[in-house]
């Protein structure tokens, strides 16, 4: 171990020496869910206007529907971005530190999003619109990618044996949150600006994230390591490319990892974002609703996430996330049977029963992948998992839902598409192994 790396792990032990350990709990989770929630505030914010404003101001020129499958392209790009942020923060907070890491990743996302809501569209500049709004969406995901194995584990290694599942769990309601702040802020500029939404309202909830950014990064500066990172530093020898090693040692744990996760990822990227787009372009209803069934469905996974999480360390995460994929088959169908009867309150009613089903899902998903990697390769073995799972899962989850819509003129396409993900996933995680789950 290096001089620097022998310095700092001296003085962080120093530093917690005389903490209590149930305290840095507290503060460890508390900052884990603000700092969950301002970036996935930012990610999804993008995801919201792809849905009803951006195929207007970026690609204006191409007909409704290759305007539409062009803007989830550009979501997608932030998907494909995600393991090289994972790869690229891994190594950061494998090597140097959970930290200074999530500190990083929480700087380039609050840039990223301003210069979003600067842009200038189509109109203005032509081609290049697109092209950099691509650019800054890769950013966006290069972000996300090393936000949320750090946001994860500096939460979990904080934690004890009798609650390391729920304090995984705990960053996992900054999705929620940040889609609720995301879409409330949304919904709040829509009724503002009336008919200059197109002009200029989009663009304040993307400046806003400046002001969130200051309180995470203060937040997030008085964070401590976690006991289980100054103990790998001091016990062993770090690989000089942990995600290489991750590789090299842990394939089985990445491959059941990713595709154990999957349909989580793929059911939220329908119900969160295509759903306003079906129900906008096919079913030709108001934006409005979708925007607030997701608000009131994002609500009722924020403390569904809470008690799934508990649950996860009384019973089994692998068991809670089998009961989710269950109950996600067995809803695929209804719901959008639902949507296409265009009434409102059974719309409402598909939403919510949908965000409860993958709330479900979602908290075990952390101690899930997080467990499964040792604590000197566990941010760059989280990372890689979870991204890739992302990539294949919720990045290409609008694109294809876009193309089964077209192809069969029908939803239940989509249903079809989220009962064989979770199929896949209940057979994957059969092999999945949390060995790490009890340990510090």
């Amino acid at each position: 171990m290096n001089k620097i790396a022998e310095e700092r792990v001296h003085i962080t032990a120093n530093d917690t020496a005389h903490i209590d350990r149930s305290k840095q709990q507290k503060i460890a989770g508390i900052s884990s869910v603000l700092g969950s929630t301002i970036e996935w505030y930012d990610f999804f914010l993008y995801g919201t206007m792809a849905a009803i404003i951006f195929p207007q101001l970026f690609f204006p020129q191409h007909d409704p529907y290759v305007a539409t499958l062009l803007t989830f392209t550009t979501y997608a790009v932030g998907y494909v971005a995600r393991p090289i942020g994972g790869i690229l923060f891994g190594h950061l907070g494998d090597k140097i530190g959970r930290k200074i890491s999530l500190v990083a990743t929480l700087i380039l996302m609050g840039a990223v999003t301003v210069l979003i809501g600067l842009l200038p569209g189509y109109e203005q500049i032509g081609f290049y619109a697109p092209i950099l709004v691509t650019v800054l969406r890769f950013l966006q995901g290069i972000a996300i990618g090393g936000e949320w194995p750090g946001s994860v584990l500096i939460s979990m290694e904080w934690g004890t044996n009798k609650n390391r599942g729920f304090m995984a769990a705990l960053p996992q309601i900054g999705v929620p949150l940040g889609l609720i702040l995301g879409t409330a802020i949304t919904s709040l500029f829509i009724n503002i600006s009336g008919d200059s939404f197109q002009t200029w309202g989009w663009r304040v909830p993307f400046i806003f994230s400046i002001i969130l950014v200051v309180i995470g990064l203060v937040i997030r500066f008085n964070l401590l390591e976690t006991p289980s990172f100054q103990k790998a530093l001091n016990e062993k020898e770090l690989p000089k490319l942990p995600f290489v090693s991750v590789f090299k040692h842990y394939r089985k744990q990445v491959i059941s990892g990713v595709f154990s996760n999957v349909s989580s990822d793929i059911a939220f990227g329908v119900f969160a974002f295509y759903t306003t787009t079906y129900g906008i372009t096919f079913l030709g209803l108001d934006k409005s609703i979708f925007v607030n069934a997701t608000l009131i469905g994002a609500v009722v996974a924020m403390f569904t996430i809470f008690t799934s999480g508990y649950l996860s360390d009384k019973i089994s995460p692998k068991k809670i996330l089998g009961f989710g994929n269950i109950l996600l088959i067995l809803w695929a169908l209804p719901y959008f049977y639902l949507l296409n009867t265009k009434s409102t309150g059974l719309i409402f009613i598909a939403v919510i029963i949908a965000f409860f089903i993958h709330s479900i899902m979602w908290a075990p998903l952390a101690p899930v992948i997080a467990s499964s990697f040792p604590a000197h390769l566990r941010f760059s073995g989280s990372a890689i998992t979870f991204m890739f799972r992302g990539l294949i899962g919720g990045g290409l989850a609008p694109l294809i839902s876009t193309f089964l819509l077209k192809k069969f003129d029908s939803g239940y396409a989509i249903s079809g598409y989220i009962i064989l993900a979770a199929l896949v996933a209940l057979f994957a995680l059969r092999y999945v192994d949390i060995k790490y789950q009890k340990e510090d």
